[in-house]
């Protein structure tokens, strides 16, 4: 990274004020420092109080990557499939950053898979960054943390940023929304669950893959999805391709990196303002009710809104009447809030 981002870092206007820690951190990602990159990962993983300040300052470092989400039922070989695509992409020049969501471990609540365990053949190049993200069973906060990691890759210079998710659930769809182009991968096997694929995934599909086409019913499967790209309505836009390969044979991949960049280009020519829009909205939407809530756990915890908790706690008032006393009285909202941001004490 140039002096341009650290000029970026120390002029990003800060709304408050920052440790000497954080600042150090903040001037060595601007640097290139893949430490400072991992550290600045955890403190918003784990929600510290400084996750928004974070975003805040490398934020007009953002929006240069190209964003790819790739899921799928478990079982189909997305992980065998970015282990090709971040090859591919590293023979083209660029750099490439993976983050995993995975499973949680019912014991520890972290990641059940590592990321040097997915991808042996990528770890020790320094153009390549791979981190594994636990749901830990929170989907709205794993949304947010997905999106501000994606934030610092992309600020970190990376030109590719691949979101590999675990499953096809709910959790999966939203995360999926933060992917400029998404590769929903099938295989032969799933037979009938195709029908559920196109309940949830048609929508969100901007390129499908059928992986394992070696073995029977591959060519049904590709069939009936493209017919069903075919009956979208007309005037719908870009029509997903439906790709072949086998992956853990690199067969067909090429024709997949030509698909997802042929899909980049589709976005740049028809690029859609109101789409834009709706994304920054909602995005700002969650960042205001993810604060709140942390915001509020924080302060009903300690001194200065125990009394609320004594009450809600004995049965004196119920949590709904609690909450319209807070809401209805802009000093006690206030109080909470102020109560709640640690980034001031």
């Amino acid at each position: 990274m140039s002096d341009r981002a650290s000029e970026i870092i120390r002029h990003s206007s800060p709304t408050r004020s920052v440790n000497s820690r954080l600042e150090q951190r903040l001037e060595q990602f601007a640097n290139h420092d893949r430490n400072a990159l991992a550290r600045l990962i955890t403190l918003v993983e784990n929600r510290a109080p400084e996750s928004s300040t974070i975003i805040e300052r490398i934020y007009p470092m953002t929006g240069h990557a190209h964003v790819i989400g790739i899921t799928g039922p478990p079982g189909a070989g997305k992980s065998t499939l970015v282990n090709r695509l971040i090859a591919k992409y590293r023979a083209m020049g660029k750099k490439v950053a993976v983050l995993a969501i995975d499973p949680s471990s019912p014991f520890s609540g972290g990641a059940v898979l590592g990321d040097r365990v997915r991808m042996t053949d990528h770890y020790k190049d320094q153009s390549v960054y791979i981190r594994s993200l636990s749901s830990r069973g929170s989907h709205g906060g794993l949304s947010r943390a997905a999106r501000e990691i994606v934030k610092l890759l992309d600020a970190f210079g990376h030109d590719v940023i691949i979101i590999e998710t675990v499953g096809v659930g709910q959790t999966e769809l939203s995360i999926m929304d933060l992917a400029d182009t998404t590769v929903v991968v099938t295989v032969p096997e799933g037979g009938d669950s195709v029908q559920v694929m196109k309940a949830g995934l048609n929508e969100i599909a901007d390129v499908f893959v059928v992986n394992k086409a070696d073995r029977e019913g591959a060519d049904r499967i590709k069939a009936e999805l493209e017919l069903n790209v075919h009956l979208r309505p007309a005037g719908a836009g870009w029509r997903p391709p439906v790709m072949m390969t086998q992956a853990a044979a690199d067969q067909g991949i090429d024709g997949v990196v030509g698909a997802i960049g042929k899909h980049r280009d589709y976005l740049i020519e028809h690029a859609d303002a109101e789409r834009d829009a709706d994304r920054r909205r909602r995005e700002f939407i969650e960042i205001v009710s993810a604060e709140l809530e942390e915001r509020s756990e924080r302060a009903l915890k300690n001194a200065g809104a125990s009394e609320t908790m004594k009450e809600i706690s004995g049965g004196r008032v119920n949590p709904y009447s609690a909450m319209r006393r807070i809401l209805d009285d802009p000093k006690a909202l206030s109080e909470l809030l102020s109560h709640g941001d640690e980034t001031k004490s």
